[in-house]
């Protein structure tokens, strides 16, 4: 392993009976990349999440988070990421303050620790004004805000986000990418992102994989995907079009 790599699979597969959703998966992400991961639905995005997460036991093969087993080493890893699946659970009942005091709570963030931190995340996320409403009236952008205030509340090293921008609309879409850039400038956290909006993870990933049926068919730059799909020339090639030349030799 690289030592720049610290998220690795090594013909990582998952089989669910007959049904292979991962494929002898072999991924390598850098520290300080935003990797974007691509693929339509039933492609094996979530899985490979939730096997890195230790959630999902492989069928074969391997994965690691710096070196770390995300099944034998669990509480480690845990420390490490932070996850926003697709759709963010809350307690309803509750405002956004309580929320993150909630979520402070479980990974070990003692009461004054939190309670710094909590306002200086709900300034950072937009939220400040709404601190005390209660989630069941948050929208679906206010709850995605309050979600990755939920993530990176514990400084973790490595974000696994899935589909974060689902359901947005275009200006909740865009303020959200921008912040996830900033937090892999600012803070030097490692991204992992599963989208299906090809124009935003153009935006801001460092490089790209696009999985189709459970493989890997591509992984690599823009610029070294469109030599490979349509040679070296003067013409900038889109992560649409190169996702497409990928997409229909399957």
């Amino acid at each position: 392993m690289d030592a720049d790599t610290i998220i690795q699979t090594v013909n990582l597969t998952k089989r669910y009976g007959k049904q292979v959703a991962v494929d002898d998966l072999n991924l390598s992400v850098k520290e300080g990349e935003i990797f974007g991961f691509l693929g339509p639905n039933g492609a094996g995005k979530t899985t490979t999440l939730l096997m890195l997460l230790g959630l999902s036991q492989p069928s074969e093969g391997s994965a690691s988070l710096y070196g770390l087993d995300p099944l034998r080493k669990a509480t480690e890893v845990k420390r490490l990421v932070g996850y926003l699946p697709e759709n963010v659970g809350f307690y309803e009942d509750l405002d956004a303050i309580q929320s993150l005091e909630y979520v402070a709570n479980l990974n070990g963030i003692n009461k004054e620790e939190a309670l710094g931190k909590i306002d200086k995340l709900l300034e950072l996320v937009g939220l400040k004004n709404d601190a005390r409403k209660k989630i069941n009236a948050f929208s679906r952008g206010m709850r995605q805000r309050l979600g990755i205030a939920e993530v990176i509340i514990k400084d973790p090293k490595i974000l696994f986000l899935d589909e974060p921008t689902l359901g947005l609309d275009p200006e909740g879409a865009i303020w959200f990418m921008d912040f996830i850039a900033s937090l892999n400038r600012d803070r030097k956290i490692t991204v992992l992102l599963s989208s299906h909006n090809l124009s935003q993870v153009q935006k801001i990933s460092h490089r790209v994989g696009i999985m189709i049926n459970g493989k890997m068919v591509a992984d690599g730059s823009m610029e070294s995907l469109a030599r490979e799909k349509f040679g070296v020339g003067d013409k900038e090639y889109s992560l649409e079009e190169i996702y497409m030349e990928y997409f229909q030799e399957v």
